[in-house]
């Protein structure tokens, strides 16, 4: 197996969350969609804030991967959603997320890409650079999901 065929396998294995916690899909099945606008004590945010967030900070990683005309976004007010979520809103930002996630998957998986190579107009940045910025940031986000929903089920 080559060397790249490997950090393939890596990187995939970890944007799909296996091995050292749980996947984003299981992590957010089963969530009480009567609680996703809930902030329990401390929390600074609710589930939906965090999902959302999770969907556009993602969907911009994989847009600046491949849009050579991509635009930055201002941070914070452009990665955070400024309305409550609803049951609608909350599926439609599952499945986004979801889809996005399998783009990112397809973008590493495929022997094309060039993990390595410097993403043409960034400042340094590569596809597997920004693979793991999505694995470690999701990975964030879903533990802070996660705890919410034990926090607000006793």
């Amino acid at each position: 197996m080559s060397k790249n065929t490997i950090i393939r396998t890596h990187v995939l294995e970890l944007i799909d969350g296996k091995s050292a916690h749980i996947d984003l899909e299981s992590g957010l099945k089963d969530f009480p969609s009567d609680r996703i606008n809930d902030k329990p004590a401390g929390s600074p945010h609710s589930a939906w804030q965090l999902l959302e967030h999770i969907r556009i900070a993602q969907w911009d990683i994989l847009d600046f991967c491949t849009n050579p005309d991509y635009k930055e976004m201002k941070w914070p007010d452009d990665y955070w959603p400024k309305d409550e979520g609803s049951e609608e809103s909350w599926n439609r930002s599952l499945k986004e997320t979801l889809k996005d996630l399998q783009s990112m998957r397809d973008l590493v998986a495929n022997e094309k890409s060039d993990l390595f190579a410097h993403i043409p107009y960034g400042s340094g940045q590569t596809i597997l650079r920004e693979a793991m910025l999505i694995a470690d940031h999701n990975a964030y986000h879903l533990g802070q999901i996660v705890l919410i929903k034990k926090m607000i089920e006793g």
